[in-house]
C-alpha cells in the first residue's frame, strides 16, 4: 500500500509483454506519428503562407492543426520510448503533465470545433453577415475562449485529481495518463468531487454537441434551398469534412468514456483509446485536404516553390 506522497512514478500499460511486438508498436506508431507531424505542419505552413488562405475558416483550421499536433506529441512519444527502452514508467510530475496538456488539448479542440460549426452555419446561412459576425477579432476572441477553456478546465481536473490520495498501488491501466485511470487508484471518497467535476465537463460537451448538430441541421436546410447543383456542391465540399472530423473525434472519444462496463476490458480500453487519441489527428488533414480545392491548390503552389 502506499499513498501519494510517496509515490515518484506510475506503471503504464504496455501494449505486450513480448519484445518483438514492442518494437513493432514502436515502428508503427513512428508512422503514425511522423504522418501527423506532416499533415498537419502542411496545413499549418501552407495556410500561413498562403494570403488566399487567411479568412475565418482556415484560421480555425489552422488553431485545430496546432491542437492536433500538441495532442498527438504529448502521448505518443512517451510510448514509443517505453516500447523501444522495455520500460513502463512514467515520473510523477511527467505524469501530471501529460494529464494535464491531453485534457488541455482536447477539450479546446471539442470547443473549437464548435466555433468552426458556427463559422460554417453564418457562411451558409447567414452571408451577407459573415464579414460583420466574423471579423478579424472575433475571430481571435473565439479561438482564444476555445484554448482558454481548455486550459482552465485542465487545471482545476489536474489539479483536483493529484489532490486525492493514492494508496492502490502505481500501476495505470492505460498507455498514457488519464484521470479515470488516476481516479481507480484513490482510496478516499473525495473522488467523488472530481467525478462531479467530469460530470460537469461531460455537460459542457454534450451542449457544444448540440449547438453542432442544430447548426448542421439549419446548414442542411439552407443547402437544399440552393437552386444551382454547383452551388449545392461547392457548399457540401467546405461542410462534409468538418463533419467528418467532428464525427470521428466524437465518435471515439465518446465510445471510449461512456461504452458499457460490461463489455470492457483492458485490451478493448487500449485499442479504443488509440483511436481517439492517435486516429483524429492523424486523419484530420487527409480529411480536410481531400475535398478542398483551395486548399490543394495552395499546398501544390507552396511544394513548386520549394522545388
Amino acid at each position: 500500500m502506499s499513498n501519494s506522497s510517496s509515490i515518484t512514478q506510475f506503471l503504464l500499460l504496455p501494449f505486450t509483454d513480448t519484445r518483438e511486438l514492442q518494437l513493432l508498436h514502436f515502428w508503427l506508431f513512428l508512422g503514425i506519428y511522423l504522418a501527423a507531424l506532416l499533415g498537419n505542419g502542411l496545413i499549418i505552413t501552407t495556410i500561413a503562407w498562403d494570403k488566399h488562405l487567411h479568412t475565418p475558416m482556415y484560421f480555425f483550421l489552422l488553431n485545430l492543426a496546432l491542437l492536433d499536433l500538441g495532442s498527438i506529441s504529448t502521448t505518443v512519444p512517451k510510448s514509443m520510448a517505453n516500447s523501444l527502452w522495455y520500460t513502463r514508467a512514467i515520473s510523477y510530475s511527467g505524469c501530471v503533465a501529460q494529464l494535464f496538456t491531453f485534457s488541455f488539448l482536447i477539450v479546446a479542440e471539442y470547443f473549437l470545433l464548435t466555433v468552426m460549426s458556427y463559422d460554417r452555419y453564418v457562411a451558409i446561412c447567414k452571408p451577407l453577415h459573415y464579414g460583420t459576425l466574423l471579423g478579424s477579432r472575433a475571430c481571435v476572441h473565439m479561438a482564444a475562449a476555445a484554448w482558454a477553456t481548455g486550459f482552465l478546465n485542465a487545471l482545476l481536473h489536474t489539479a483536483n485529481t493529484f489532490s486525492l490520495p493514492l494508496c492502490k498501488g502505481n500501476a495505470l491501466g492505460q498507455f498514457f495518463c488519464e484521470i479515470p485511470q488516476i481516479l481507480k487508484l484513490s482510496c478516499s471518497h473525495s473522488y467523488l468531487r472530481e467525478l462531479g467535476l467530469l460530470v460537469v465537463s461531460a455537460c459542457l460537451v454534450f451542449m457544444c454537441c448540440i449547438f453542432i448538430v442544430v447548426s448542421y441541421v439549419q446548414i442542411l436546410r439552407a443547402v437544399l434551398r440552393i437552386p444551382s447543383e454547383q452551388g449545392r456542391h461547392k457548399a457540401f465540399s467546405t461542410c462534409l469534412p468538418h463533419l467528418a472530423v467532428i464525427s470521428l473525434f466524437a465518435g471515439t472519444s465518446f465510445f471510449a468514456y461512456l461504452k458499457p462496463p460490461s463489455i470492457s476490458s483492458p485490451s478493448l480500453d487500449l485499442l479504443v483509446s488509440v483511436l481517439y487519441s492517435l486516429i483524429p489527428p492523424t486523419l484530420n488533414p487527409l480529411i480536410y485536404s481531400m475535398r478542398n480545392r483551395e486548399l490543394k491548390d495552395a499546398l501544390r503552389k507552396l511544394m513548386e516553390g520549394c522545388i
